[in-house]
Order: structure tokens, then C-alpha cells, then sequence
């Protein structure tokens, strides 16, 4: 069996049945299940076509501009962009969580303020530059003010960096609030 439809058959067993790592059925409205079936099909962390609808917010208010796209290398350790820049609105904008879940580090990363959020399900969401006042331990719920941005990441363009991983492994954060499913065209007539 090819290892993608292995995946997508895996993702879809109960979670009873189904292995501890993997996200349970999607289920409108139950925060436990709100990442839904979504799950990363290639290197790129793009998603297959029969996935649910995404259930994030995103982290910034208004719906921030994407100023740099997920640009993953092919090797976990060559360059590339592991996340997305997302445009703030101003230096010092609030940078939300897009999902409920447990700070997990706040702290400095080689030269930038991080905060990292667990979501459960073996995902985390980073924001940098982000100056937080929380600490590790602390639940947040979705929308919940985790910090402020600060200025520096995009040069003079106030913006954020947005990283999620499942597990060791980087995936696109823009799929978590966007519908990135492939549009289909239909035949004129053809029911909606």
C-alpha cells in the first residue's frame, strides 16, 4: 500500500483504534478534535484533498497579510522557511492563539523573543518575535492575547514569524486557517 493511503486510512480509524500519535475523526464544535483530519501529504505540507475544514483563528487581528509563504527545505537540515510571515497591523500588535492549548516555552532563541504553544496532538504553533508576559505551564484558549509583536523579524514591516510542527516535523500553518483543498471545476449545469 502506498504510504500516503496508508496515512489517509490510518487517519481514518476511530481513535480507539488507531495509533495514540494520530489526530482523532474530525467533529464540529469539540475543541478535544477541532484539528480535524487535517494532515500534511507532502514535503511541501500541503494537504490532500479529503480533509476537514480548517479550525483555527488566526493569530493576528485584522486577518493578517501573508508576507513570506511555508518555503520547506527537502532535507530537515538544509535553509528554507519553516513557517510564514504573517504582516502585522503595528509594532506591538496582540498575537493571539489560534487554538486552545499549554504554553510550552517563552524565552530568547538564538536572538529573538519566542512564545510555543501545545495544541495536543503532537502540535505546536512558535511565534517570534513575540514578547510575552506568560510563562510554561499556562493554558490559553483560542484567541486568548499570548504576547505582543515586536519589531525586527521583516525588516521595517511590522509582522510575526508563524511556525507549526506535528511532531519533529514543520507543516504549513496557513492550513489550519485557510481551506487549502484543490478547487474542482464543474461541468455548467452540474449541482452544487
Amino acid at each position: 500500500m502506498k504510504p500516503q493511503l496508508l496515512l489517509a486510512a490510518l487517519l481514518m480509524l476511530p481513535a480507539s483504534v488507531g495509533s495514540a500519535a494520530q489526530p482523532p475523526p474530525f467533529s464540529p464544535g469539540s475543541p478535544s478534535t477541532a484539528l480535524g483530519t487535517i494532515a500534511e501529504t507532502t514535503t511541501a505540507g500541503g494537504i490532500g484533498p479529503d480533509v476537514a475544514a480548517p479550525s483555527w483563528q488566526w493569530p493576528l487581528a485584522p486577518r493578517p497579510r501573508v508576507l513570506r509563504a511555508f518555503d520547506p527545505p527537502p532535507k530537515p537540515w538544509l535553509s528554507g522557511h519553516r513557517g510564514v510571515d504573517l504582516g502585522a497591523a503595528h509594532d506591538g500588535a496582540a498575537v493571539t492563539s489560534p487554538a486552545a492549548g499549554t504554553v510550552s516555552f517563552v524565552g530568547v532563541v538564538v536572538d529573538r523573543p519566542v512564545i510555543t504553544i501545545d495544541h495536543g496532538n503532537g502540535l505546536r504553533s512558535s511565534f517570534e518575535p513575540v514578547a510575552s508576559t506568560l510563562a510554561a505551564g499556562a493554558a490559553v484558549g483560542a484567541g486568548q492575547v499570548v504576547g505582543t509583536a515586536l519589531p525586527g523579524h521583516c525588516g521595517t514591516a511590522a509582522c510575526i514569524h508563524w511556525g507549526v510542527r506535528r511532531g519533529d516535523a514543520y507543516v504549513n500553518p496557513l492550513q489550519f486557517v485557510t481551506d487549502m483543498r484543490p478547487s474542482i471545476l464543474l461541468p455548467l449545469g452540474a449541482p452544487p
